[in-house]
């Protein structure tokens, strides 16, 4: 064991704990939260196996320290916040006239590139203005 460790007197976690006003200066207005980093809970004690372990889970799985506090706090304003709950969401209310071309389709219609027959016929009539008979007309 260290000597030096042993001469020092026994310390709890309540006076372990370093503000982060102990170290750095800070704004007079900074939230107790950045004050006191000990008040952050929920990091993993967990055991990951190294092998497994990611680098977002090593640097996430620990606690912050007083050098990673913020010294100082800005808070938004709430002004468009607050104007969005007085008069309510943008909606829109015009008329939609151009045709929908999305990918979703109603159950009851089939799609073209699917059905062999049809998707060969629609490719051959839109081919330089030729004219080809559907198949119900070549039947006839």
């Amino acid at each position: 064991m260290n000597p030096e460790h042993e001469s020092l007197p026994f310390r709890n976690e309540e006076s372990l704990s370093v503000k982060t006003s102990d170290v750095y200066a800070v704004d007079q207005n900074l939230p107790k939260r950045f004050n006191n980093p000990d008040c952050f809970e929920g990091y993993s004690k967990k055991v990951i196996h190294p092998f497994y372990r990611t680098t977002n889970q090593t640097y996430g799985g620990r606690k912050p320290t007083v050098h990673e506090m913020p010294t100082a706090f800005h808070g938004d304003s709430r002004r468009f916040t607050e104007h969005l709950l007085k008069s309510g969401m943008y909606r829109d209310t015009c008329l939609n006239t151009s045709i929908d071309t999305g990918r979703v389709m109603l159950p009851s219609t089939h799609i073209e590139s699917q059905d062999r027959i049809q998707f060969h016929q629609f490719h051959l009539q839109s081919r330089g203005g030729q004219t080809v008979l559907s198949v119900s007309e070549q039947n006839q």
